[in-house]
């Protein structure tokens, strides 16, 4: 594999290390770890945080590291979105997981050879292994286009990174708002996103999966999204950021993907499954918490956009 690893940790050494076995048989040959820092509140930070980061010394193969650690906190959404800079500033194309999600060796040479494919294509913003329905017309394709994903393993392109906004000051923009609209196509599930995209431009989350979400809608950017699932996410615990039951999110298994690839004859996002997802995550603690007033996503992962998923900072 000649792709860049971009792996994103935090105080979870067991986790940790299974990732890095999974990045560890592709043998990608630079790799790029970005970590935050213990929180104050949180004694066992320390300890964990260093455990954590020691995982990284176990690299055992020909691969230039490249370490951006935090001596602080800084939040899931701020470290990871200023770590994803640094790594955009150093590398056109990456490959990026977090220390939860375990993905299928074939997840790598999916991404690799899509990320070669669409190099160019300003269409499309990111590729996504995850897939939250497990399987969607894989006897037909490969994969398929939408505006909606998770990122739970996942890559992209500077060229698509660099539209990045964390601040969301688009948001404001009333033309903005009108192209989101016309890109989700219906009006139920805008004002779905429309009550997310307003909550997080509040600042009531610490995310930096739904700045992200809004900035690829913003641009009418398409998610390359894998026909199968290709990635387990194990972040579901007691030691998760934001989703502490171990049963937020059913437990789908990655599978392997079948080459050569078959590719989608046209360039175009697949309606059914965008408004599968969204009918999905109606019925989820998500939508309910939002129209009960309570504050948006607590207890869950603030990244996670769906009955969909995980890492409170990854959603779509």
């Amino acid at each position: 594999m000649n792709t860049a690893v971009a792996l994103l940790i935090f105080n979870r050494p067991d986790k940790t290390e299974r990732v890095l076995e999974s990045i560890r048989q592709v043998k990608p040959p630079k790799l790029f770890v970005v970590a935050d820092g213990p929180r104050p509140d949180h004694p066992d930070d320390v300890h964990k945080c260093a455990a954590s980061r020691s995982v990284i010394e176990q690299v055992d193969w020909d691969c230039e590291v490249i370490k951006n650690y935090s001596d602080v906190n800084m939040g899931c959404g701020l470290r990871i979105s200023t770590g994803l800079d640094w790594v955009f500033d150093q590398e056109e194309m990456v490959i990026i997981l977090e220390d939860d999600c375990i993905p299928q060796p074939t997840f790598f040479g999916f991404c690799e050879e899509l990320l070669e494919r669409y190099e160019d294509d300003e269409r499309i913003m990111m590729i996504c292994g995850y897939n939250p329905l497990t399987e969607w017309k894989s006897h037909q394709q490969s994969y398929h286009f939408s505006y909606i994903s998770v990122c739970w393993g996942w890559a992209s392109w500077r060229r698509a990174w660099k539209y990045y906004d964390f601040h969301m000051e688009l948001w404001l923009e009333p033309e903005v708002k009108n192209r989101i609209r016309d890109v989700i196509g219906g009006q139920r599930n805008y004002l779905l996103v429309e009550r997310i995209f307003d909550t997080v431009h509040a600042g009531k989350i610490d995310t930096w999966a739904f700045r992200w979400f809004f900035t690829r809608l913003s641009q009418s950017g398409l998610v390359v999204t894998s026909s199968t699932n290709l990635v387990e996410n194990v972040g579901f615990g007691e030691d998760a950021t934001h989703w502490k039951k171990k049963n937020a999110d059913p437990k789908r298994l990655a599978q392997a993907m079948s080459f050569p690839l078959r590719h989608p004859l046209v360039v175009a996002p697949d309606r059914d499954y965008d408004n599968m997802r969204y009918k999905q995550w109606r019925g989820t603690l998500v939508d309910r918490s939002i129209k009960n007033g309570k504050r948006f996503l607590r207890g869950i992962k603030n990244s996670v956009f769906s009955s969909f998923s995980k890492y409170g900072q990854k959603a779509f």
